[in-house]
């Protein structure tokens, strides 16, 4: 079986996506595996006219690709079963496997959360799941085909949120039903077996995971390549290593050049713009000090013998091919000399890049 894995190198919106499908694309009967995060990834895939956001289901979906959340996920049943429709009604037929341990979120989540959000949550819940069942207050996608245990469990859940006001639960309920019971949906434990080619799918950059970021803006996951580890044992990975050509941050959180001048265009079908929990999206010149910095923390990635740096939004930043390192800036004369020297300071020698209004459009620099 072959490996692949698709890591953000920053704080998100690297186009991790974009990259997934596609090795999808490239790929013989492949299955997309969510290793970390959950709901709260937002990752843009376009694909002959249809444009969709994933974030229940995997970026390789539009090529027939299945997905897998992982039990290191969480899942949140009323947005699941909305991405779903869209999906059908767009004419395909997603096929998605859930572990049996992976965390569902409940209305009670949400609502704490985005009473509390003030480090960049989007607001979704997966930080309050997480924070919920580290104090054993659990509820797993398993519970939802145990309707007497479920029903138990999510009051007290109730109860673990004192401050939380009576909710109405109706459409979760109906949501958890709908899952339990739909065709495009199976229960399993373990990585689904009968696949040529997986490919692991970041949910945030390596700069926000839980042990590299700067706390408390992180989120309660290993982006990295830990839970990867432990799902394949010793096989060997690839590792496709995603960056934009310049620094994002969504919401609040340090990034470093910001007080350097830029004339980085807007995106006009950013995905990620604004949002009344996270805030608004930053944009500022790449610091190649902190992609450094963020292979340094991984071991396995560092140390992989098979790695590809993939440099997204290149047309971004049309005569602005800059970039800082060890905090000085390094001006480049055109966008092949941008990523060539960027690949070099990492220690990269295979790039990949992408340009164009959506970014979906990827060359290989040989």
């Amino acid at each position: 079986m072959k490996y692949q894995a698709v890591i953000g190198l920053g704080f998100g919106d690297e186009g991790k996506g974009l990259m997934t499908d596609y090795l999808c694309s490239q790929a013989h009967n492949p299955l997309v595996v969510r290793f970390s995060g959950g709901q709260q990834a937002g990752h843009t895939v376009v694909l002959d006219g249809v444009r969709h956001v994933f974030s229940n289901f995997g970026s390789g979906t539009l090529r027939g690709a299945s997905s897998y959340f992982s039990a290191y996920c969480t899942i949140e049943p009323a947005g699941l079963i909305h991405e779903l429709s869209v999906l059908l009604d767009q004419g395909f037929q997603p096929h998605l496997f859930i572990d049996g341990n992976c965390p569902v979120t409940t209305p009670y989540d949400i609502y704490a959360n985005q009473q509390t959000a003030q480090h960049g949550s989007c607001g979704v819940g997966v930080g309050d799941t997480l924070r919920r069942e580290a104090h054993f207050y659990s509820l797993t996608f398993a519970d939802l085909f145990y309707p007497w245990v479920f029903t138990q469990k999510l009051q007290q859940i109730k109860q673990f949120y004192p401050h939380v006001p009576t909710l109405c639960v109706d459409n979760f309920l109906e949501c958890c039903d709908l899952i339990s019971h739909s065709p495009f949906i199976d229960k399993c434990y373990g990585l689904p077996t009968g696949y040529e080619e997986v490919i692991f799918e970041g949910s945030q950059g390596l700069l926000l995971d839980q042990h590299y970021g700067f706390f408390p803006h992180v989120t309660r996951a290993n982006t990295g390549s830990k839970n990867i580890l432990a799902l394949t044992g010793d096989a060997e990975i690839e590792f496709y290593l995603i960056s934009r050509a310049y620094q994002t941050r969504h919401g609040a959180g340090p990034m470093t050049n910001e007080h350097i001048p830029h004339n980085i265009s807007k995106n006009p079908a950013e995905t990620n713009v604004s949002n009344r929990y996270q805030g608004n999206f930053r944009r500022t010149l790449l610091d190649v000090s902190l992609l450094e910095y963020a292979l340094e923390k991984d071991t396995a990635i560092r140390t992989a013998a098979d790695k590809t740096l993939v440099m997204t939004c290149l047309d971004h930043i049309q005569n602005e091919y800059r970039f800082t390192y060890q905090q000085q800036v390094v001006c480049c004369q055109n966008e092949r000399d941008f990523v060539t020297k960027i690949a070099a300071l990492l220690g990269i020698k295979k790039i990949f890049f992408s340009f164009s209004p959506e970014s979906q459009f990827l060359q290989q620099v040989t």
